[in-house]
């Protein structure tokens, strides 16, 4: 083999060091290597502040849905204890006194028997005309006593009071009307 055949064979760490050992001059680095090292530099600094940028851009936008979802939960609440509000309103109207009361006021009275029509045309039952019962009258309050004192109990004989009501005997039951 020839000389050249072994350099042909060498690696380029080894054929530097051959020349540095022959005493040859170290190869200039070339004056378009920088400059065409910038523009790379450049594009890898620009990647990195774009990705830093949509990162914070990204970042702001969770944030602001966090916020954003933790007002509606509040409101979301806030309007659950609302309904439930109403919901308490509308038992406490609806329930069977509550209704009495409030139809007693309006002047209803409870209806008769009741009669029923069939497909075929008969009558079941007799209509009767509603009667309005007695309208009750409030109870006076008993006499204040003195300090010390307690109200002396009315006497079973002695007449009541006019407008006063009569106690509920044996056989009437009290805010019921009688007939029932």
């Amino acid at each position: 083999m020839t000389r050249a055949g072994k350099v042909a064979t060498l690696t380029r760490g080894q054929a530097a060091r051959i020349g540095r050992a022959l005493g040859a001059r170290p190869a200039r680095p070339r004056p378009g290597g920088q400059a065409a090292r910038m523009p790379f530099v450049l594009l890898v600094v620009a990647l990195l502040a774009g990705g830093l940028i949509s990162l914070l851009l990204l970042n702001s936008a969770l944030n602001e849905g966090s916020f954003q979802l933790s007002r509606l939960k509040k409101e979301t609440t806030a309007l659950t204890d609302e309904e439930q509000a109403l919901q308490r309103d509308v038992d406490a109207h609806s329930a069977p006194d509550a209704l009495q009361r409030r139809a007693r006021e309006l002047g209803l009275v409870p209806g008769g028997s009741p009669v029923f029509i069939g497909p075929d045309g008969k009558v079941a039952g007799s209509a009767s005309a509603a009667e309005a019962p007695p309208s009750p009258t409030p109870t006076p309050p008993p006499a204040q006593a003195g300090p010390g004192q307690s109200p002396a109990p009315a006497a079973p004989n002695q007449p009541l009071p006019s407008g006063a009501p009569a106690a509920p005997g044996p056989t009437q039951q009290p805010n019921q009307p009688p007939g029932r």
